[in-house]
């Protein structure tokens, strides 16, 4: 699946049935060696989307457990 694919879908935590973001305003941490996607960075937005605030959210690839039509699906109790 290409990046450009996954663009746009929610990301949703299972466990807690919260909603954490879009995928598009998040940063990627990839692995230089081998290319592939190790997590996801959301970062925390005041003022509506326009300022970073606090801590970053990172959810490692290994927590993803459905990648949907409309969202993605994470089984995370905590995150990094």
């Amino acid at each position: 699946m290409r990046y450009k694919d996954m663009s746009g879908k929610e990301i949703v935590n299972v466990n807690k049935g919260s909603r954490l973001g879009i995928l598009g305003q998040t940063d990627l941490e990839i692995n230089e060696k081998t290319g592939k996607i190790e997590a996801f960075v959301i970062p925390n937005y005041k003022w509506f989307g326009l300022k970073k605030e606090g801590e970053e959210t990172k959810i490692r690839w290994e927590s993803i457990r459905k990648i949907g039509e409309d969202m993605i699906i994470i089984d995370a109790d905590e995150f990094e």
